[in-house]
């Protein structure tokens, strides 16, 4: 079994923001060390561009013998891609193969290894080639909510007017990815460059989730930090 831990250094929301600390730890150094903490997983690989955060990864616990290139540090490099170069090096270093994966997302830090392992356990039970953890989307972040400008300035509805729903409670059921676990089969990272199989299975987690992309993000973080 092997983690693949993404952490690039360049980002615009918030610069550095994989060496941000939650809790006095960096949320880089707190999804490897969880990764550690799984006895099952045989090999962790830090993902990353930046060489302090390499030295981050070393701290951890961890061996960094290099860095990702450059192509794969930029603003539109795919996670998956990211994903699938991690493995593939893995491999090659190694002489192994790995015929499962996870991408553990240091901007998801509210994780714990019991999701990580439900997450593992639709796969490694072969009822799905790969899963995902995913949350309840509010109901107005939903398709029936949202809107759109008009080029001319004007707002309308994103959905076609005859599915525009102001009533919360006839909004059905959404979910979105909360970036806490990914886990795949070697063939659908490797083969198809996506973590979407033919059988994709999904691990709802009902609690309070951050995922971190801007300072408010991080400053919500912090302050559910403190109270759980």
């Amino acid at each position: 079994m092997l983690a693949v831990v993404p952490a690039r250094g360049g980002s615009k929301g918030i610069p550095r923001k994989n060496l941000a600390e939650l809790g006095g730890v960096s949320l880089v150094r707190r999804a490897v060390e969880l990764t550690l903490s799984l006895l099952w997983i045989d090999m962790t690989v830090l993902s990353t561009d930046d060489e302090e955060i390499a030295e981050e990864g070393r701290k951890a616990g961890i061996e960094v013998p290099s860095l990702r290139p450059d192509e794969l540090a930029a603003d539109l490099a795919s996670g998956y891609s990211v994903w699938r170069h991690a493995h593939l090096d893995a491999e090659a270093r190694t002489g192994r193969v790995y015929d499962l994966s996870v991408l553990i997302q240091p901007t998801s830090p509210f994780r714990t290894a019991e999701d990580v392992e439900a997450c593992v356990d639709l796969v490694v039970g072969n009822a799905f080639d790969s899963a995902v953890t995913i949350s309840p989307t509010p109901a107005h972040f939903s398709p029936e909510k949202t809107m759109t400008l008009t080029s001319f300035g004007g707002v309308r509805p994103y959905l076609p007017a005859d599915q525009f729903q102001p009533t919360r409670q006839l909004i059905p059921t959404y979910y979105h990815l909360n970036g806490i676990c990914y886990a795949a089969r070697r063939d659908v990272i490797i083969n198809r460059e996506h973590v979407f199989g033919d059988r994709t299975g999904a691990v709802v987690i009902e609690r309070s989730m951050v995922n971190i992309d801007d300072p408010f993000d991080l400053e919500l973080a912090r302050w559910l930090w403190e109270r759980t």
